[in-house]
């Protein structure tokens, strides 16, 4: 009989990383897989021609920004996201939300909400769907023309959130509704003069051009401060109050969504700022237009939401986003 005599042998590496990352994390040592995904893989040259469209810039160019930073990985992701990350922790939350559904269709939530309840949600909630797909086509801008694939891919995860949060809006108004709330809403959309301010807000951002900008005005201003006031100050304090809580259950996701994401926003505003005061500045001005801009279109929605309470849960959805900037060393 022959007898196998099995070792085991420790195969070490050449390298422990890509030459291109190492550069990034101090030398050759081993990296994340978020770093890996991350650094050095914006294209910087070789680039055939430039673009028909906008002659005066690269295909990736970063001078389609006012912000100037020496190393545009400074802006990293605090939650080290890359594909297969953020797959598996939206994989997971769309779990709870289906489990959610679930809970909400056994008990038979929906059929004991109030007609007020269920009107009040859909009039307020089922316009948001557009600003959702907004954030999306925004998100998908700042990706195709931001620089540095810290920010851009981030971005592009972003983006698909939203329209993920676009989704799930529809889906909310299609288990509580007859299909035509989603008309109604677009409908409002598009001709109720109380949406009209937001409306014209979403629809400037959608032509801004330095996609920093439009990274402060979108991802830090409108969802800054919509979230907290749509799914805190009306979900979660004033409609479950009333018997909705099945709506704070199916829209769920939303604000865990956006309490994670704002890390990430933040790192990235206070990192941008951080390179020097030529940038703090900017960033600064748009801080503050763009809030200023934020509040007052969201003053008409608040009233529709909260009634005779919008106002001042809107001052303190802003007393909390002026803390929450402050964080990062503006005061609008």
């Amino acid at each position: 009989m022959t007898s196998i005599d099995l070792q085991a042998k420790e195969i070490k590496p050449t390298r422990n990383t890509f030459t291109h990352v190492a550069k990034y994390i101090g030398g050759d040592k081993p990296a994340t897989r978020y770093q890996e995904a991350t650094f050095g893989a914006q294209p910087t040259q070789n680039f055939h021609y430039r673009p028909t469209w906008d002659p005066a810039h690269e295909l990736f160019d970063a001078a389609r920004s006012a912000i100037r930073l020496a190393d545009w990985y400074v802006l990293k992701d605090p939650r080290q996201y890359y594909y297969a990350t953020w797959t598996i922790t939206r994989a997971r939350q769309h779990e709870a939300v289906e489990a959610n559904y679930g809970f909400v269709d056994s008990r038979g939530l929906l059929a004991r909400m109030t007609d007020d309840v269920r009107e009040s949600a859909c009039r307020v909630l089922m316009p948001l769907r557009h600003v959702a797909w907004a954030g999306n086509m925004n998100n998908t801008f700042i990706c195709a023309y931001g620089y540095g694939t810290a920010l851009t891919a981030a971005a592009n995860f972003h983006a698909m959130d939203h329209l993920g949060i676009a989704q799930y809006l529809t889906r909310f108004g299609l288990a509580v509704d007859e299909p035509g709330v989603l008309d109604a809403g677009k409908n409002d959309w598009l001709n109720d003069p109380r949406w009209q301010v937001l409306r014209r807000l979403v629809e400037d951002t959608m032509v801004l051009k330095d996609p920093m900008e439009l990274f402060v005005a979108q991802n830090l201003a409108l969802d800054g401060m919509l979230y907290p006031l749509i799914y805190g100050a009306y979900i979660d304090e004033y409609l479950t109050l009333k018997g909705g809580t099945a709506v704070a259950m199916l829209t769920s996701f939303m604000p865990e969504w956006h309490d994670e994401c704002a890390r990430w926003v933040d790192a990235v505003v206070k990192a941008a700022a951080a390179e020097s005061d030529e940038n703090r500045k900017i960033v600064g001005e748009w801080v503050q237009t763009w809030t200023d801009r934020v509040q007052a279109a969201l003053a008409p929605v608040a009233e529709i939401a909260l009634g005779e309470h919008g106002q001042d849960a809107l001052a303190e959805t802003r007393e909390a986003f002026n803390a929450r900037v402050a964080k990062a060393g503006f005061a609008p």
